[in-house]
């Protein structure tokens, strides 16, 4: 048993502890985190107390939470009482502890999940590959001399790897699913708002997500189902009540529409990209095809908004201290700076049309399928590649066939596709706003049908509770 609800029912029924799964989650980071470089910081003294204490609830025969002794941990982004929340920067690093945990963290613990650390990234999530000047590049487990993807490198590893079965990370234009699809996890960016951003450091505050990684669709679910609600200290976050999508994943799916992406999802795609995404529409029975228009535009309005708002957030540091940033970050950041507003105001104004073009679609569809990443994992500081026969730059084309979606909030879940003695793919699930429960449907019956799963990244670092009953 490797995945989260399976640990949490161990847990409640005995089985093992949550003091043993910690400590068996701790052991696993201690043995292969120095190969993966997945951590920035462990919380093992917490961690333990807060294991102690969901066994004193078990012994008193209260329900210690849906996720009770879960191991869980959250990309070096979201606050953690007591420790300096690093945005993967050197500067953050001089700023004083949390006082509180994020909202999304808190949540966790609330459903019984025992937070064992944060989570290395891009430096203030600006990138896709997670090779941070600072802290040092996440290996893929995979294959230690490629990259994890990125901005939520070290999430997407981490559990790939077995470390642990749950983690958090943001996606802004794709930071959740590129590293997810790189490393062979689920990776979920609900609805933009859907989930509350507070204690998060924001890199484009009009574009960025929480979501989470797991290895199996139930996980997913059940995370999303833990963290929804609104919160007034996240001024994006949505005022709709909770819908709980958990007890929806068996539900029959013959009556959901479902297409693949054509035209700009499929140029420029690598064939393995383009086979993931068969395969799953083979599964489906899906012949037909759908054209999101000026797709390309809405992917160059993206750079231009994110590289505005990010540089705008950190204008002073970069004018104080441009030495201090990580080169690939700043270089990126100043380019943002230059910016005429004519053009953020433009590409604004460019994203509500694009809106109405995407909206227009779903009246005739409810699921799209589209490849995550049009190529599987580059190496370690590789720098560019072929893609349609032209020689491009490996680090803003990850992003090509998410980072459009992002730039109208939709959710999104990359389902991962193992393919044998080869890296793995990932395949995007896409739905209109507050659909999230028609994606997971569709991913729980490809999961029964094993055409998505999550590969086992190294059998020495599996997750294996059934070692603990012994």
């Amino acid at each position: 048993m490797n995945d989260a609800v399976s640990i949490a029912a161990a847990v409640r029924e005995g089985k093992v502890s949550a003091v043993e799964v910690t400590k068996a989650a701790l052991a696993r980071i201690a043995a292969g985190d120095n190969q993966l470089n997945c951590f920035t910081a462990v919380t093992a003294e917490t961690a333990f107390r807060d294991a102690a204490r969901i066994d004193r609830e078990i012994a008193q025969g209260n329900h210690p939470g849906i996720l009770g002794g879960v191991p869980f941990a959250v990309k070096n982004l979201f606050d953690i009482a007591g420790l300096t929340t690093l945005a993967g920067s050197k500067i953050n690093a001089e700023n004083p502890v949390a006082s509180l945990d994020a909202a999304a963290v808190a949540k966790l613990k609330q459903a019984g999940a025992v937070l064992v650390g944060a989570l290395n990234m891009d430096e203030y999530a600006y990138g896709f590959v997670t090779e941070n000047s600072h802290y040092g590049a996440t290996h893929n487990p995979h294959d230690l001399q490629r990259v994890a993807g990125g901005s939520s490198g070290g999430s997407a590893a981490a559990v790939a790897a077995g470390l642990v079965p749950l983690t958090l990370g943001s996606d802004t234009n794709g930071s959740i699913r590129v590293p997810a699809a790189l490393c062979g996890v689920f990776g979920f960016k609900p609805t933009y708002g859907r989930l509350s951003r507070a204690g998060v450091a924001l890199f484009s505050s009009s574009f960025d997500h929480i979501g989470s990684f797991a290895r199996s669709v139930q996980d997913i679910a059940t995370v999303f189902d833990v963290l929804q609600g609104e919160d007034d200290r996240d001024p994006v976050c949505t005022k709709r009540p909770p819908e709980l999508v958990l007890p929806q994943l068996k539900q029959d799916i013959s009556d959901i529409r479902i297409a693949i992406a054509a035209d700009y999802f499929v140029k420029g795609a690598e064939p393995e990209a383009l086979a993931a995404v068969q395969k799953v529409a083979d599964a489906l029975n899906v012949t037909e095809y759908v054209t999101i228009p000026e797709t390309h535009l809405a992917r160059a309005a993206a750079f231009v908004i994110t590289a505005s708002e990010g540089a705008n957030l950190h204008l002073h540091q970069l004018q104080c201290r441009p030495q201090d940033f990580d080169p690939a970050t700043r270089d990126r950041f100043l380019a943002g700076a230059l910016i005429p507003s004519s053009w953020y105001l433009q590409a604004q104004r460019f994203r509500q049309w694009y809106r109405d073009r995407v909206r227009e679609v779903f009246q005739n569809v409810d699921v799209i399928l589209a490849p995550t990443t049009p190529i599987s994992a580059p190496l370690i500081g590789q720098q560019t590649m072929i893609l349609d026969g032209e020689e491009i730059l490996v680090r803003p084309h990850l992003g090509l066939f998410t980072q459009p979606l992002s730039f109208i909030g939709l959710p999104v879940l990359s389902v991962p596709i193992e393919r044998q003695n080869a890296l793995p793919s990932g395949v995007q699930l896409i739905a209109a706003p507050y659909n999230e429960a028609l994606i997971l449907r569709v991913a729980a019956a490809l999961e029964a049908k094993s055409v998505v799963s999550a590969p086992v990244a190294s059998r020495r670092s599996e997750l294996k509770i059934n070692d603990l009953y012994k």
